[in-house]
């Protein structure tokens, strides 16, 4: 194969592979995502505000419709105010489901970071990797929020089930 359309070919190759194909979201890193599960999870003041400069107090455990408890914390804000990442990570959740309305999980170093209630995302796609204090999303009212002021449900998860996420945020970063 002459070199100049082996190269081509090579190119075209490595962009099918780094861009995957036109499903609009990118190849699934499973290493990187192994990886990120096997480290240290957050710890006490670790993480910054996903929603910046609001104040906001601990929910967790809170009671909850059908005998649930509150797996979070909520943050209250106007509409459409921007949601940022606590954590270095890769998105592996992007979509809707009943409770939560538009949701986004991103693992990140030990922790699953869940973000619910969003007005809209962010420019970002499945398996995309993130920044900490990158914009994710927007707040909203969706899902089971629809009746309550546009707020932010955050979540952290850890291997062994869901963690207060209230100490491991520190609220002035």
């Amino acid at each position: 194969m002459p070199h100049t359309l082996q190269r081509a070919f090579l190119m075209g190759a490595a962009f099918v592979l780094l861009f995957g194909c036109s499903s609009g979201k990118l190849p699934r890193p499973h290493a990187e995502i192994a990886y990120l599960r096997a480290q240290t999870p957050p710890t006490t003041g670790s993480l910054m505000n996903p929603v910046k400069g609001q104040r906001f107090s601990d929910t967790w455990q809170a009671a909850r419709s059908h005998g649930r408890r509150h797996e979070g914390v909520d943050i209250f804000a106007k509409k459409n105010t921007k949601i940022r990442s606590t954590t270095d990570g890769v998105v592996t959740k992007i979509g809707k489901n009943k409770l939560g309305g538009k949701v986004i999980g991103i693992q990140g170093p030990g922790a699953w970071h869940y973000y619910a209630h969003l007005n809209k995302f962010a420019n970002i796609k499945l398996n995309q990797r993130v920044k900490a204090g990158q914009t994710i999303g927007y707040v909203g009212d969706t899902g089971n929020a629809k009746s309550t002021q546009p707020h932010l449900h955050y979540g952290v998860y850890l291997p062994s089930g869901a963690v207060n996420p209230y100490p491991l945020i520190d609220q002035n970063k």
